[in-house]
């Protein structure tokens, strides 16, 4: 990993979001984007993005969703930051790959809301519509939006599974590289999906928080006090390449990836079995594949959504993958910070565990004041931790039974 780019709520920029989290500021709030009164979870993790300051043109504003321009302009830093001349990159080296849980969700409320006369019309009439509203249905739109940033004629693909689509995504991206089929890859994530349609979809199933009065506590992963996450919106995307590649050019290398793996618990659309098996069994894998040993983890990123189910869920899951290590790593979830992103925030989440790696920091667990007796291990609660990291397992949850985790490494752990 040679780039990366970071939008997230509080943040811009990979500094900014690196400071963010290691001063464990929240970023969670009332939702401004609309008036959320006649919902039960009326908060969210919004961004202060201007797409004009964003040196977007009025076109290019109407063409593109708030998603794709969120993953435009983080990939714009990773490109800069890896320092690749891809003007000059073989096009047919160069691939793309993208994930979100649910696209242009933004676009598509407004537009429908439009075309029907705010729902009074049951048959819409699409001579309101945006010339653009085919574009911004197909979520492959965000990934062309990437491709043509670079002159990208590889593979270019949209990985779509959910909450974790950002890992996905990167993992897949990863294995482009390994197959050989491109030298660099741009791959992450981006969801914007705070809108009227997304809080009633997780209102119907009690999945979001209603502890409106605190918006800046709401979030609350781990907490015997926890009653649902806080919905978020972001993008992150890193620049991939081998490691010959990378040293051939003398690319700064923030980081590796050691190992992945994914499972499904083929179980229930929205439930999770307490034991962890199938996260487990994703850990078990991706830590095989990496060659790295339980008690070798430094830091376990945790998906730590703050719904009751996921995090006792993830604790067990831990307990039975890392055994007796499991108690003496500590683990934190940055949800409690910027909220949960939905495909996004997979993609954010390795970002924040490079940028761990290259601090030797661990950053908190926000509002985490009343541990919950049945999530019984090291947390971080509150303040981020001065901790030697070399090696970081960062996990995702996903309805639909998804389990994905990766292993990620400094490069440094096999000096220790």
């Amino acid at each position: 990993m040679t780039g990366l780019g970071v939008v997230a709520p509080g943040a811009i920029g990979t500094e900014n979001f690196w400071s963010l989290l290691a001063e464990g500021r929240t970023a969670t709030r009332r939702i401004t984007f609309f008036d959320p009164a006649p919902f039960r979870s009326q908060v969210a993790a919004e961004i202060d993005f201007d797409p004009a300051e964003m040196g977007f043109s009025p076109r290019e504003i109407r063409r593109m969703d708030r998603f794709a321009q969120l993953c435009v302009v983080a990939a714009r830093e990773a490109v800069a930051d890896s320092g690749a001349d891809f003007a000059n990159a073989d096009p047919y080296r160069v691939a793309v790959v993208i994930g979100s849980a649910v696209g242009a969700t933004m676009s598509l409320d407004s537009e429908y809301r439009i075309v029907s006369d705010s729902g009074r019309s049951w048959l819409v009439d699409h001579d309101y519509g945006s010339p653009r509203l085919y574009e911004q249905l197909v979520p492959s739109s965000m990934a062309a939006e990437v491709a043509w940033l670079v002159d990208a004629q590889g593979p270019v693909t949209v990985v779509s599974t959910g909450c974790t689509s950002g890992i996905d995504a990167v993992a897949y991206g990863a294995e482009i590289i390994r197959d050989g089929r491109a030298d660099l890859v741009i791959a992450g994530a981006s969801d914007a999906p705070i809108s009227p349609i997304t809080l009633a979809c997780f209102d119907a199933i009690k999945a979001t928080t209603p502890r409106n009065d605190t918006p800046a506590e709401a979030s609350r992963p781990f907490d015997n006090t926890r009653n649902g996450f806080v919905l978020g919106e972001g993008a992150a995307v890193l620049v991939l390449e081998s490691v010959a590649h990378a040293r051939r050019r003398d690319a700064t290398i923030h980081g590796e990836i050691a190992g992945f793996a994914s499972a499904a618990n083929a179980y229930h659309m929205t439930g999770l079995r307490k034991d962890g098996y199938e996260m487990a069994h994703a850990i078990t894998t991706a830590l095989a594949e990496a060659r790295v040993s339980p008690a070798s983890v430094d830091y376990v990123n945790a998906h730590g959504s703050g719904t009751k189910q996921n995090d006792r869920h993830e604790t067990a899951a831990f307990k039975k993958s890392l055994g007796s290590a499991a108690y003496n790593v500590p683990v934190s979830s940055i949800k409690s910070m910027i909220g949960h992103s939905l495909g996004a925030i997979g993609s954010l989440e390795i970002v924040a565990s490079i940028l761990a790696m290259k601090h030797n920091v661990v950053p908190p667990t926000a509002n985490l004041q009343h541990p919950d007796p049945e999530c019984d291990l090291d947390y971080v609660p509150r303040t981020a931790r001065e901790h030697r990291t070399d090696v970081v397992l960062t996990v995702g949850s996903g309805f639909g039974g998804f389990q994905s985790a990766m292993v990620l490494t400094s490069g440094r752990h096999d000096e220790r």
